[in-house]
């Protein structure tokens, strides 16, 4: 077997085929596009599936400027559809612009990311400048170019350049928009989004609503982004969501292509590994993996075939959503939260057109939002009167993974941002019960998803004390003739240090004998005997009892 590299960041189409890369064949997309003669067509995916790939794979098809087209698409799905569609090979001027590097702290620093993408996308065309009629033209494109044009002349800079190429080429031009709400979604969080939403929604209205000279275009996101806010009067636009059952198997991977893959690179014995962590997702009704795990799997396992599954979607999708969903959640959502850790599911109504304004309103836009990004994914779709509702789950074990390493580090963050002095005051003075009412109502807050099991309580514990001011925190010391679970000690002898053990109950009504039984194995592994000999005289001992969300102490 000879291994072709896999394209492990590889997004340009001719550096795919001319590196003679692993290719699993997309260009039927080529067909359904020209097929259904969208004027405008959004294609909303979740990110890493496929759609940078996919625009390249359409402009070097379409863009009469390439060469080599027929080479760089031999033997592909599309060679074999038929002069109805190779009769678009090559016949239009193309534009495309990708919208992914706008990630920046500033509305300016942004805009100037935007001001050099089109600079760049000028000089892919710069061979039309001295053809061009007019002095002025010449003038203006030189300006995109040299990025020395006025701030608002950007506004229309795509519908110029149309314009130009329409002229010099006599064929109308097709419009190729890759990831365009990542600015919005980074304005949001990073305070400019009225800003943002007023640039791209100029940008987009000129190019695409009063264009004279556009033949189609294609744009690409993560999210569908209201018509109210950027696509202000679209009407001819064509939205594939990932509830659209058109274009389903042409982002991301099918069952039998990513068997026929692993096929190929001997892997067939990994196929149960590959469908419990990458695949889950479904487009419409079909089913997908994620193309940028697999193939990372994959090559991971080019020295030795039974590496381990890891999470690769989490280094390179935004968690920034999910962060705010947890950061803002009420109870409820996090008990839903712990749910869906643990396998189960939940019903949510579906809101395509939303905003990032939205996200804030209500707690069915955030499960929206995770939905949509390819954090949930569609178990059925049901109706009730007028409002549609889907049932979802978490996809596979990378999201989970996700979830469960992501909330652990939020929920670290905002316990040190808690003002916990009145727990630790009652643990060191002995308020058995108001040191009982404080954990139980942070135990509220927090996400369980280890079956309650002791461990999970004692990092609970571990972690709420950790902060205690100018006190020792340990866990699991050797002390006696055992190991006390947690002990929190001044410095000095002559300070006081509390001997804390804990139980899970199985019933609330156990937590008053489990506390006892903590209390005896205190005395009977004589847990103190260290802290004796070391010299500490003012020493607690504190028996913690959990059932769930319930927690009772007592300390004597």
């Amino acid at each position: 077997m000879i291994w072709k590299p896999l394209p492990i960041g590889i997004d340009n189409f001719r550096k795919m085929r001319e590196g003679k890369y692993y290719y699993i064949d997309k260009t039927l997309f080529i067909k359904e596009l020209l097929d259904r003669k969208g004027e405008v067509n959004l294609f909303t995916r979740p990110r890493r599936f496929g759609k940078t790939l996919n625009m390249s794979m359409l402009r070097y098809f379409l863009d009469i400027e390439q060469k080599d087209i027929p080479k760089l698409f031999a033997g592909t799905k599309i060679m074999d559809t038929g002069e109805r569609y190779l009769d678009h090979m090559g016949k239009y001027p193309v534009i495309m612009l990708t919208l992914k590097s706008m990630k920046q702290a500033t509305y300016d620093s942004a805009f100037y990311c935007l001001k050099e993408e089109i600079s760049r996308e000028y000089r892919m065309h710069d061979q039309i400048l001295e053809s061009l009629d007019y002095d002025a033209d010449r003038e203006k494109f030189l300006r995109f170019i040299e990025m020395k044009a006025e701030p608002d002349e950007y506004l229309v800079a795509l519908k110029f350049l149309s314009e130009c190429l329409c002229r010099i080429y006599g064929r109308k031009a097709v419009i190729l928009i890759d990831e365009y709400d990542v600015p919005l979604e980074n304005a949001y969080f990073e305070g400019f989004y009225d800003k943002m939403v007023a640039l791209i929604r100029a940008l987009f209205e000129s190019a695409l609503k009063t264009n004279d000279n556009l033949e189609f275009a294609v744009i690409t996101g993560c999210l569908r982004i209201s018509k109210e806010s950027i696509f202000t009067g679209l009407n001819n636009l064509k939205i594939m969501s990932i509830t659209a059952i058109s274009y389903a198997e042409h982002f991301g991977f099918t069952p039998d292509e990513v068997e026929q893959m692993l096929k190929e690179y001997g892997l067939e014995e990994n196929l149960e590994t590959v469908r419990k962590w990458y695949d889950g997702y479904r487009f419409g009704e079909t089913e997908v993996y994620n193309p940028w795990s697999v193939i990372n799997y994959a090559d991971s396992c080019y020295y030795d075939k039974k590496a381990f599954a890891k999470p690769y979607w989490t280094n390179t999708s935004s968690n920034s959503i999910v962060r705010t969903l947890i950061e803002r959640a009420d109870i409820s959502v996090k008990q839903e939260i712990e749910s869906l850790i643990a396998g189960m599911t939940i019903s949510k109504p579906v809101h395509e057109d939303i905003t990032y304004d939205d996200m804030d309103s209500t707690q069915d836009n955030l499960w929206n939002f995770l939905f949509f990004t390819g954090y949930l994914k569609k178990i059925r779709e049901y109706q009730e009167g007028e409002t549609i509702y889907i049932e979802m789950a978490i996809p596979n074990n990378e999201v989970r993974y996700i979830y469960k390493n992501a909330v652990l580090r939020w929920f670290d963050r905002q316990t040190d941002k808690k003002e916990l002095t009145p727990l630790y005051d009652s643990l060191l003075s002995g308020d058995a019960e108001k040191f009982s009412e404080i954990l139980s109502a942070n135990l509220m807050e927090t996400i369980s998803f280890y079956d309650y099991q002791e461990s999970y309580y004692h990092g609970f514990l571990a972690g709420m004390l950790k902060n205690i001011g100018n006190y020792i925190v340990q866990s699991n010391r050797e002390s006696g003739i055992g190991r006390p679970d947690i002990l929190v000690r001044y410095p000095s002898v002559r300070g006081r240090a509390v001997i804390i053990e804990i139980k899970v109950a199985r019933s609330y009504q156990e937590l008053e004998e489990k506390c006892r039984e903590a209390l005896s194995q205190i005395d009977e592994k004589k847990y103190e005997e260290v802290l004796r000999n070391e010299g500490y005289q003012n020493i607690l001992k504190c028996g913690v009892a959990f059932y769930r969300k319930e927690c009772m102490a007592k300390i004597v």
